[in-house]
């Protein structure tokens, strides 16, 4: 809206001011609306966001009046103005705000029912996802109760029929999963503004375990489909393989018998054709041999099927036969060829074969060692065993030739005599012949046993190798499985951590929920640790059995291993983040009382939750809160009532508007208090309990007072309050009474009904109360006025006089019920006065009196009204009463009468009477007829104090205070004592302003030196004060000096120590650093100027608390000072004493005479004594009396009044030499 606009029509600022508010509001809701997103398919969450979005709706409703308001206002405005301009600017606001309205309203409607629907289609969704995994896990237990395949007719067949009948279940299945993948891709398609995450992910798991049931299927039905045919197959090419073993078998026979023959070996011509017959057979026994391992292997299959049976026993012989014939076939082959070769050079071809068998062997074991090492992963030793199995095949294949080759050699030896040995071998030197013939025998057999020892040599490592490759491959399926299962299984919890919402977009009231649902979540994933462990332990096993894991393995493993410590630091940090959320938003926190104050002001929180405030420009910290320095601030325009009680109440109203007190029911207070169970009221109560029960109290107001209630401003403001009351150590903590009697006390309700709640938090079960329980409460009380320095006029901080006041008026009875409490309380005792008249002041605030003021003039009245009982026809206003002003004819002292509310014809007719009535009487009837209208309590050198409960722990000056406070509180009183002996004993002929009269009497107190006597003057008083500080204050100095003495002797000692061994100067104790020792001695030197430290740490603590109480102390008296030093001027000039909230406050002198106070509707009251009593107005200045007094009795110089400024200064001076002792020692240390 233009400025301009604003101006020319001023209304109009409070309209968009309004707008504006209610604008931004709508927009904020909007948005909240737009990014509340829930988990599709979590039932739990979609409820409680369906409840959100009611109570957001709910919200909306109860601002409606709010908006109707506003297009009220807007009709109004445009019906009083008559710019066309400011007209069409309301018009298009109204229009907007409308539309922005209807628009929330639609997506709040529209949100809620989105929401009732995928509560629907989630259940449908869970229920169907149910079902399917019930399928699936019969699908999964029934491919676990497969059994191997059988290689029998009737097995197979049955399995086949197996697998038929649950490929049928498994389309009966199908739809089930079908109907929750359907429900699935509606959840992901309708509700992909949401989080669909969880939808997704199940439905993959769903579908990727459907899809692995199927391919299983699959593969046992081609399984089956293969054993069928190798069954059917295998007695075929078992028949065929036995019949061509016998053809084999006639042709190895004729061979043989062919080769057998005599001289056969000299026919060279017979011998190549045997040989070329013999390759011919040999041809097609390596052909056959795959066969044969192939039969072999089936039947081995097949036996293990018919296991029991008598076909298993037919086969087995069958297989037998079989291995036994082709065994002995390959053995007639060799045998046919080692006689075929048995020629001439017979021993040179066995000499060659055993040479190239010896060949071989030692290649096969170059082969063996260069498949090690094991390899470090399950296709590498799965490929090892395929290339040694294929290497044992090639042994096995060997093994006739090399055993044939061996017997061979065996036979030659054995049939050959000495004399074909000799012929066979020939040497270019002529031997002997039987030692030729022995080294043809030892060459032929030395060869055959290197043979034999590689061969058995070789089929032992064989066999070693192929041990540690089976164990290798277990292992390392077991390796591979766990790794396989834990990468599953992280891969499930980090899908879930995918899912998360960053913190930053949460809902405040959400933050508890997912924090819960993380730690169910971190329970659930706990068991993982116990997988990652295993797995890092069956990878440690490979490195101390000497199997080094692949680059891949290892890659894997460590992959895994910081999955599972990032998934754990995630964890951690979500949780941490989310406690910090918690704590900064959530419902515990304070964060929304950041709000609370505006730049260069920041809130922040101490350790103990405590708030305090810092100002950025002057970069100071403050426990008060910036409203409340103001507020403090503007209560010392109240100074100028004279009138104590009334001072107080003025006091505490203003403060209990700022607060918003005055517009909290009891009613409203109770039922806070009940929802947050406190009934303990002797518990102690921590900050986050205060301001969450304040709050509660706060929302309640904002909801039935909105533009009155700035809840965050009010809740730190009741809690600064609260705290500078009842905790002003800011330990973080104050009792439950005391919480209740503040709240209470400020609150809007009758008078009665608050004493009634007060005096039941305090009655026992039985409903009455002993004197340590009202002490309780009455502590707790006093200590408002006392927060505003008012407590001396109450009777000061000792409250055992009004409790003994409460029981003399019950009769001394033991313990008092509600209804003797109440009557007590009806005759407002001193020290709760200032609650009734924080009443009438309440009350008076709109009372508007048909009179004109005597003084000022003012027509009418505005609160209170004073009419005068001695002149007809006589009013004064509020102002002038309080400020003493009286008018010409008028004595302060003349009886009057106080209305809160507009007089009534029967009390305009009775105050007649009364005023006729004290026409006929004489000033010394209204001396000796004083009339007060509260119950006086004695409080001087009255008793010993009541124990009383430490509400919160004080500063360590605190005793100072209550000494003080406690002369102040006889400083008053006795002034008052004073005061009212004066006006006794005048005469009736006598001026009341006689400053001779008032010189005497203080005269006369001077007097009365005994030590018995109780003080009687303001100088007595601080004679006593300052002689028992200064005294205190000696003392200490004594002691402060004698640990300096003695520090300063020490150090002189060191010194001297130190130069002594000829050490470099020692510095100073504070320049002093830690070095490293070179002796004994220098560690006993370097831990003696550590005490020294410690002393002085100490001392320092020390002059900081005398500080302190010196700052007390100078403080205390300044006010006193103050208070003799006020001058008095006379009655006419009507002056005024000025007081700060915080200081204890004077007493007057003085009262009026018969000073009566009517309540706020018939009851008469008070003509207070202290609490109501302007001082007596003199001539003569206090200063003058003083000069007098000293004049008069120079013999009492140190009992005078004069002497109290001096003994000040000594004081004064004392503490000045205190501090500069503790600077001067700070310098020598």
């Amino acid at each position: 809206m233009p400025s301009s606009l604003l101006l020319e029509v001023p209304p109009l600022a409070e309209f968009n001011k309004a707008w504006s508010d209610l604008t931004d509001w709508l927009s904020l809701l909007d948005r909240v609306i737009k990014s509340q997103i829930v988990t599709v398919g979590d039932l739990d969450e979609i409820n409680d966001m369906i409840i959100k979005q009611k109570a957001t709706l709910q919200d909306l409703e109860q601002r409606r009046p709010q908006l109707e308001e506003l297009i009220t206002a807007a009709q109004n405005l445009k019906n009083k103005t008559s710019n066309q301009e400011a007209r069409t600017v309301i018009t298009d606001q109204i229009e907007k705000i409308q539309n922005q309205w209807d628009e929330v309203h639609g997506h709040l409607q529209s949100r809620r029912q989105q929401l009732h629907e995928m509560l629907k289609d989630s259940a449908q969704w869970l229920e169907a996802k149910q079902e399917a995994e019930q399928v699936l896990e019969c699908a999964k237990a029934r491919l676990e109760s497969w059994k191997e395949i059988s290689y029998t007719v009737e097995g197979l067949k049955r399995q086949n029929a197996e697998l038929k009948q649950f490929e049928k279940e498994l389309r009966q299945w199908h739809i089930n999963v079908d109907v929750a993948n359907d429900l699935a891709l509606k959840l992901l398609r309708d509700y992909s503004t949401d989080d669909t995450r969880k939808v997704e992910l199940m439905t993959n798991n769903i579908n990727d375990a459907w899809t692995t049931i199927n391919k299983r299927v699959s593969e046992r039905e081609a399984t089956l489909e293969a054993a069928l045919r190798l069954l059917q197959q295998f007695y075929l090419d078992l028949e065929k393989f036995l019949a061509w073993l016998t053809e084999a078998e006639t042709t190895a026979n004729v061979l043989q018998d062919a080769t057998c023959k005599e001289k056969i070996l000299e026919d060279a011509q017979g011998v190549r054709e045997l040989m070329k017959q013999w390759q011919e057979l040999q041809k097609e026994i390596e052909t056959h041999t795959d066969i044969f391992h192939s039969l072999d292997e089936n039947g081995q299959k097949i036996l293990r099927s018919l296991e029991g049976s008598d076909d298993a026993t037919l086969l087995q012989r069958r297989l037998d036969s079989m291995n036994f014939r082709w065994s002995e076939l390959r053995k007639k082959s060799l045998n046919i060829r080692s006689h075929l070769e048995a020629s001439s050079d017979q021993w040179r071809r066995l000499h060659l074969s055993l040479q190239e068998l010896l060949a071989w062997l030692q290649l096969k074991e170059e082969e063996l060692k260069q498949q090690a090492p094991i390899g470090g992963d399950l296709p590498t030793v799965q490929k090892q065993n395929d290339t040694h199995r294929a290497f044992r095949r090639e042994l096995k294949t060997k093994e006739p030739v090399i055993l044939s080759a061996l017997d061979t050699v065996r036979i030659f030896l054995a049939e050959q005599p000495l004399e074909g040995l000799e012929k066979l071998y020939q040497e270019p030197r002529e031997l002997p012949r039987e030692e030729k013939a022995q080294n043809v025998s030892r060459l032929l057999r030395r060869q055959a046993d290197e043979v034999k020892t590689e061969w058995d040599k070789l089929n032992q490592q064989s066999s070693d190798w192929q041990k540690k490759i089976d164990e290798a491959l277990e292992r390392l399926q077991e390796l591979q499985e766990a790794m396989d299962d834990l990468g599953l299984k992280l891969h499930q919890a980090e899908a879930i951590k995918g899912s998360w919402q960053p913190v930053g977009d949460m809902l405040i009231d959400s933050l508890q929920d997912h924090l819960e649902k993380l730690k169910v979540y971190q329970t659930e994933i706990a068991p993982l640790k116990e997988n990652v462990n295993s797995v890092n332990d069956q990878a440690h096993q490979f490195t101390s059995s000497e199997i080094q894991l692949s680059p891949y393995m290892l890659k894997r493993l460590e992959d895994l291993n910081t999955r599972w410590k990032l998934l754990q630091v995630d964890i951690d940090e979500r949780i941490r983040q989310l406690h910090e959320a918690h704590r900064d938003f959530g419902p515990t926190s304070q964060h929304f009382l950041s709000t609370s104050v505006q730049g260069p002001w920041e809130r922040a929180i101490s350790p103990n939750k405590v708030p305090y405030y810092i100002n950025h420009e002057t970069q100071t910290t403050y426990w008060d809160h910036p409203k409340m320095t103001e507020l403090y601030q503007s209560l010392a325009d109240l100074n100028n009532v004279r009138f104590s009680a009334y001072r107080t109440a003025m006091k505490l109203r203003r403060l209990q508007k700022a607060l918003c007190l005055d517009l909290l029911s009891l009613s409203a207070t109770c039922d806070a208090l009940d929802q947050h169970n406190l009934k303990q009221n002797d518990q102690p109560m921590d900050i986050l309990q205060i301001i969450n029960c304040l709050t509660t109290i706060y929302d309640r107001l904002e909801q039935e007072h909105n533009n009155l209630v700035n809840v965050p401003l009010c809740v730190d403001m009741c809690l600064n309050w609260l705290l500078n009351v009842y905790d002003t150590g800011r330990t973080g903590k104050i009792r439950v009474l005391s919480f209740k009697t503040g709240v209470i006390s400020l609150c809007k309700a009758h008078l009665e009904d608050k004493y009634r709640y007060l005096f039941k938090q305090v009655a026992s079960p039985t409903g009455f109360c002993d004197q340590r329980r009202l002490g309780l409460l009455l502590h707790d009380s006093i200590q408002i006025p006392r927060q505003l320095g008012e407590v001396a006029s109450f009777g000061g901080s000792n409250i055992e006089p009004s409790v003994r006041s409460c029981f003399q008026f019950a009769n001394n009875k033991p313990e008092i019920e509600a209804a003797l409490f109440l009557d007590w309380m009806r005759l407002e005792p001193q020290s709760m006065v200032w609650l009734p008249v924080l009443h009438r002041v309440a009350a008076a605030e709109t009372a508007k009196h048909q009179a004109k003021c005597n003084i000022c003039k003012e027509c009418p009245i505005i609160g209170f009204r004073y009419r005068s009982l001695k002149h007809f026809n006589y009013d004064i206003c509020q102002s002038c009463f309080f400020s003493g002003r009286v008018a010409k004819g008028h004595k302060m002292h003349y009886p009057m009468v106080e209305y809160c509310t507009p007089t009534t014809s029967g009390e305009d007719v009775r105050d007649f009477a009364k005023v006729l009535k004290n026409k006929f009487r004489t000033k010394r009837y209204f001396a000796k007829h004083p009339r007060m209208g509260y119950l006086p309590v004695q409080t001087v050198l009255e008793g010993d104090n009541m124990e009383t409960p430490a509400s919160s722990p004080q500063l360590s000056h605190d005793d100072t205070h209550s000494r003080i406070e406690h002369y102040a509180s006889r400083l008053a009183e006795m002034e008052n004592t004073n005061g009212t002996y004066l006006n006794d004993s005048i005469s009736p002929n006598e001026s009341i302003d006689d400053e001779h009269l008032l010189i005497q009497h203080y005269c006369q107190s001077l007097n009365q030196e005994s030590p018995l006597s109780q003080p009687r003057s303001p100088a007595q008083i601080l004679i006593s004060l300052e002689s028992e500080e200064r005294g205190e204050l000696e003392r200490i100095l004594a002691d402060l000096e004698e640990e300096n003495r003695n520090l300063q002797a020490e150090y002189d000692r060191l010194k001297q120590q130190h130069d002594h061994r000829g050490l470099s100067p020692l510095p100073s104790p504070p320049e002093m650093m830690p070095i490293s020792p070179q002796s004994p001695r220098d560690a006993e030197l370097i831990a003696e100027a550590k005490l020294l430290r410690q002393h002085k740490g100490r001392l320092e603590a020390r002059m900081q608390i005398l500080e302190d109480h010196n700052k007390q102390l100078e403080s205390q008296l300044h006010r006193l000072r103050q208070l003799l030093e006020q001058p008095q001027v006379d009655s006419k000039v009507n002056g005024t004493a000025q007081s700060s909230p915080t200081s204890v406050q004077r007493s007057d002198s003085n009262q009026p005479r018969l000073l009566r106070v009517v309540g706020s509707q018939t009851s008469e009251s008070m003509g207070e004594d202290d609490l109501l009593s302007p001082p007596q107005d003199t001539s003569t200045g206090l200063e003058e009396v003083m000069e007098q007094l000293n004049n008069s009795f120079p013999s009492t110089r140190g009992h005078n009044v004069g002497s109290l400024f001096h003994m000040a200064d000594d004081l004064g001076r004392a503490m000045e030499t205190l501090v500069t002792v503790m600077t001067d020692d700070k310098v020598l240390e």
